[in-house]
């Protein structure tokens, strides 16, 4: 397999310059355009994602193809996909030669991305590997999560914050329905911490390389995913709220505040508790037992 032509290392912030204004092309603060320019962290990705000359890869945000190259030497196929068609003739030129990569122009949140993955992948599983721009990480996030998509692992840079709510637990100031929902689908798992100054132009926040292992099965039992979420959605939605007051606002037909609360003490649950202080097997007994009340009402 022939790999990427050797060009300028597309980490030095010279090349980056040039590269953008021989282009014509200036950084869109709009699509949070922050390109890597760390080897170190760059290579903290690849060696994250575990790849072998049998992996497919999806890529989400090519930019320059700074990470794409990498993927491309690593792994059997790369798919990018990249938002910007302003970069296109950039890339052109810095994938010359990389002949395992197939190059998508769109939106990830706009495209069919289930259409793109049986076209390249067919029913392989594959992984996902990006530098996500921060304004559009959690839906991102979510939609590959409830994708049902064949995916066996995540690899991502985002916002350190971002990445400390998704790896948070019960009863920590960051844990909430992102912690929860990553975690119910995944094993989340920090990698590396980067600081602002290894992209160009810095962001204002230091950002971290997540790894996301998909569970083969959900680490809790629920007889119903959608009232189990539910539940989660409800009992963080407005945080000051007792777990009591948060499910009564449901509004479940035949399930009244007293059934509740008779229900939240058959689970040991204290009804003036809060959804932070609640781990992910607490949310799934609520739900399984809301499942069962509303049953016996039907």
């Amino acid at each position: 397999m022939m790999m990427c032509k050797d060009i300028q290392p597309l980490t030095s912030p010279r090349v980056v310059k040039e590269l953008m204004a021989r282009y014509g092309v200036n950084f869109k603060k709009s699509l949070g355009q922050n390109f890597l320019i760390d080897r170190n962290i760059l290579m903290k990705i690849i060696q994250a994602a575990e790849l072998d000359r049998q992996d497919v890869v999806l890529e989400i945000g090519a930019g320059i193809g700074t990470l794409t190259r990498e993927l491309a030497n690593a792994a059997k196929l790369v798919v990018a996909i990249e938002i910007d068609k302003r970069l296109f003739p950039i890339l052109n030129e810095t994938l010359a030669g990389c002949s395992n990569v197939e190059l998508i122009q769109g939106d990830v949140l706009k495209l069919d991305v289930k259409q793109l993955v049986q076209k390249y992948f067919g029913q392989r599983p594959f992984k996902v590997v990006g530098n996500l721009p921060y304004y559009i990480t959690t839906p991102v996030l979510m939609m590959f999560l409830e994708s049902n998509l064949p995916f066996e692992a995540m690899v991502v840079m985002v916002q350190k914050e971002v990445a400390q709510r998704m790896t948070a637990v019960a009863g920590t100031k960051d844990y909430g329905m992102l912690s929860i929902a990553v975690q119910y689908y995944t094993c989340p798992e920090i990698v590396a911490v980067a600081s602002a100054n290894v992209f160009i132009p810095p962001p204002k926040v230091d950002s971290a390389i997540v790894l996301l292992r998909k569970r083969p099965n959900p680490p809790v039992h629920v007889q119903d995913p959608t009232v189990f979420f539910k539940v989660v959605k409800a009992a963080f939605g407005q945080r000051r709220k007792t777990v009591l007051n948060a499910l009564t606002a449901l509004e479940m037909e035949g399930v009244d505040k007293q059934k509740l609360q008779d229900m939240l003490k058959k689970c040991n649950i204290d009804p003036k508790m809060r959804g932070e202080d609640l781990a992910i097997q607490q949310y799934a007994d609520m739900a399984n037992a809301l499942c069962l009340e509303s049953q016996k009402g039907q």
